[in-house]
């Protein structure tokens, strides 16, 4: 049985994506690869962030999550998570709208644009458990891709 882990989305099996690993015995996050090269200009009020793709998907158990977080050399090499920490969803794994592929938000911080690399580390991914309160009554169902618990009710519809 899977307990949790990452494939290659569809899409993207012929592009030499490599799964993360850690770096040493005691880290505790995944490193996280550009799937392709991306051009990130420089923030500025108003420009949206700019989403580089990982060419991955993440399966864990239906009481986890991961989320995707900064590197602490990140920032000093211009690039920042654009939501601080993306929290990831264990029902986003293979969902119908992106077969699960997750990417990175990222703002650019410096006063050039900043061109990452294929196979460039952009960011970390840490498993989490979650706990539910006492009168928990979700039951809605993903139907869709990035962004989509934002098309389902309070009820779950």
């Amino acid at each position: 049985m899977k307990v949790r882990g990452f494939e290659v989305a569809k899409g993207w099996e012929d592009k030499n994506i490599r799964l993360p690993k850690r770096s040493t015995a005691h880290a505790a996050a995944y490193d996280l690869e550009a799937a392709e090269d991306v051009v990130v200009p420089v923030f500025r009020p108003g420009i949206k962030p700019t989403m580089i793709p990982t060419g991955l998907k993440a399966y864990c158990q239906p009481d986890e999550y991961y989320m995707i977080v900064n590197r602490s050399s990140g920032a000093s090499k211009g690039l920042v998570t654009a939501n601080g920490v993306g929290i990831i969803d264990a029902d986003y794994y293979g969902n119908p709208g992106n077969d699960g592929h997750f990417q990175v938000l990222v703002f650019n911080v410096l006063d050039n644009e900043i061109v990452v690399k294929k196979g460039e580390r952009i960011a970390q991914l840490i498993f989490q458990k979650f706990l539910l309160a006492d009168d928990d009554q979700a039951g809605g169902e993903r139907k869709g891709g990035f962004g989509s618990t934002d098309e389902v009710d309070e009820r779950g519809n």
